[in-house]
């Protein structure tokens, strides 16, 4: 017999509290179906489903159960395992305001949110949504970052929504170095986001390496270089990133 999954709640509560995931799970608990609290969220019913297979796949076992017939024709509910998330989640949040709020003594400290966010990707840049435009099935989020340099990301429609995302919002842009290409300045790059800067580190290797660069913006951002490149310390360079590889992320 197969072991029952437990449920994984440091896992699935890594994230920020006021997640969308989190929310749409409370109201299909308070209504038992899932189109209307995909509605009450405002978002889509595939981006509702969405949300729930990332939490269960993060939890480990099964949040839901479907509930077929009767005269409603269908629902769902919570699984006890759901219901124990929903209260953690809820006792995470009170302990982390209570935190916060001692810290700041009622002040703003910009950042502060985003220091809990693990992940493998260096680059974490602080930038505000300027636009959302939809391309097809997926959507164009348009950035800036604090001095004005725009900055691109491809997303689909249902991330955009679990984000609520919007114009004027502070959010984070994540990618890994990997998928970042740096060139000396000048020289012909292609790409959505093109990022200007000075090397602070570059390795010496003729078969390129990872390179840092301070951008004009002030902030830091960490690539590769190609072979025979020729960067060296303080040399103007561009970094270059597919929008595709720029990851949005909620700090608070």
């Amino acid at each position: 017999m197969a072991k029952k999954p437990s449920l994984q709640l440091a896992e699935a509560l890594g994230h920020e509290i006021a997640d969308k995931r989190l929310d749409i799970l409370r109201r299909i608990g308070e209504v038992g179906s899932i189109s209307e609290a995909a509605r009450g969220a405002g978002v889509s019913y595939k981006a509702a489903w969405q949300a729930i297979d990332t939490l269960g796949n993060l939890a480990g076992t099964a949040l839901l159960e479907r509930m077929v017939g009767g005269s409603g024709g269908g629902g769902a509910q919570l699984t006890p395992a759901g219901q124990q998330l929903l209260q953690a989640a809820e006792l995470l949040n009170q302990a982390r305001q209570q935190v916060l709020k001692q810290i700041t003594q009622g002040q703003s400290t910009p950042g502060l949110a985003a220091l809990s966010l693990r992940t493998s990707m260096r680059n974490q840049l602080p930038c505000t949504v300027k636009a959302l435009r939809t391309q097809g099935q997926a959507i164009q989020v348009e950035m800036r970052l604090c001095d004005g340099t725009p900055l691109f990301s491809r997303i689909t429609r249902e991330s955009a929504e679990l984000l609520s995302l919007h114009a004027g919002q502070t959010v984070l842009a994540l990618c890994k170095a990997t998928a970042v290409e740096i060139f000396p300045a000048g020289q012909t790059a292609t790409g959505r986001n093109l990022l200007l800067g000075r090397v602070t580190r570059a390795s010496r290797a003729r078969a390129g390496g990872e390179v840092a660069l301070a951008l004009d913006c002030g902030l830091q951002m960490v690539g590769f270089s190609g072979p025979d490149s020729g960067l060296q310390l303080n040399h103007a360079a561009q970094a270059s990133v597919d929008a595709s590889a720029v990851v949005i992320a909620l700090a608070g």
